[in-house]
């Protein structure tokens, strides 16, 4: 398995996990917050930049779609990543409301608290239990 790999599953897994402990402690405010933020336009440029930038860091350094699940999964994450800034960067506001619409996110927020918290555990477990090639750490 590549050190990439690993890392971005560890990465990735933490961060997963954090996001959806987060999101079930604080669910009034999160599910708050996000409506009005696809309001603010500034922000939305400012977050779909960002998401842009790291989707295609993955996308770049990550496009691994073969040797198992974990890396399949890592890939999978950095174009959802990339597709998801993309969309925040050239939809309007009108079309971005509709599209948060789409996915009933107050209604199924338990469901999409789950599927991040069970991604970022299975994440975390596989990357945290595979061993990286021999003399990965080694230049030579």
């Amino acid at each position: 398995m590549l050190p990439r790999t690993i890392f971005l599953g560890r990465l990735i897994g933490l961060f997963f996990i954090l996001s959806a402990l987060f999101m079930l402690m604080h669910k009034q405010s999160f599910v708050a917050t996000v409506p009005r933020l696809i309001q603010d336009p500034p922000l939305v440029l400012f977050i779909g930049m960002i998401a842009t930038v790291a989707g295609l860091g993955m996308v770049l350094g990550h496009n691994v779609w073969a040797g198992g699940i974990l890396p399949v999964v890592v890939t999978l994450i950095g174009w959802t990543i990339l597709i998801r800034g993309l969309l925040l960067l050239f939809l309007s506001p009108e079309a971005l409301a509709t599209y948060f619409e789409m996915f009933h996110f107050e209604s199924l927020f338990y469901v999409y608290a789950a599927i991040t918290l069970v991604l970022g555990l299975y994440l975390t477990y596989a990357a945290f239990k595979a061993l990286p090639p021999p003399n990965a750490g080694i230049k030579g």
